[in-house]
């Protein structure tokens, strides 16, 4: 089973970040991802830039409105994510729990949806299993 935690911060989990030495923040996130690639745990992971660099786009009208960011309350804001390959729920609060967060910082934790999730019959469904094995041979050249 895949899962993503997704890191998220309020306002006090932000300015504990930015009073933490760069390198230390560095080392820590350095050392977590090496535990779980050791463990053959982890599929993907990026952290993401300010929020101030993003937008969004708000598909609430007829025509999509982009609006850049910043944007939301912190709370709200997505500032990085891990996918992990794990047995278990269990196994995956299990590696969250390890993340080197501090107080103000959450981390959202979401099954990943698989092919195996949706109706094989389904057409779409159909090309994406091929889209998937494509894009697995042209990794491999």
């Amino acid at each position: 089973m895949k899962f993503m935690l997704i890191m998220r911060a309020t306002d006090e989990g932000v300015a504990a970040y930015q009073a933490t030495p760069f390198e230390q923040v560095i080392e820590a996130m350095g050392k977590y991802n090496e535990s779980m690639i050791k463990a053959g745990v982890l599929a993907a992971g990026e952290g993401l830039t300010d929020a101030a660099e993003g937008f969004v786009v708000d598909f609430s009208a007829e025509t999509p409105l982009i609006t850049d960011g910043p944007y939301g309350e912190t709370k709200e804001l997505f500032n990085g994510f891990w996918i992990i390959e794990v047995s278990s729920r269990e196994e995956a609060a299990e590696w969250a729990s390890r993340a080197p967060l501090g107080p103000g910082s959450f981390l959202e934790v979401r099954r990943v949806t698989g092919v195996e999730d949706f109706p094989a019959d389904n057409e779409w469904i159909q090309k994406e299993v091929g889209w998937r094995e494509e894009e697995a041979r042209r990794a491999q050249q």
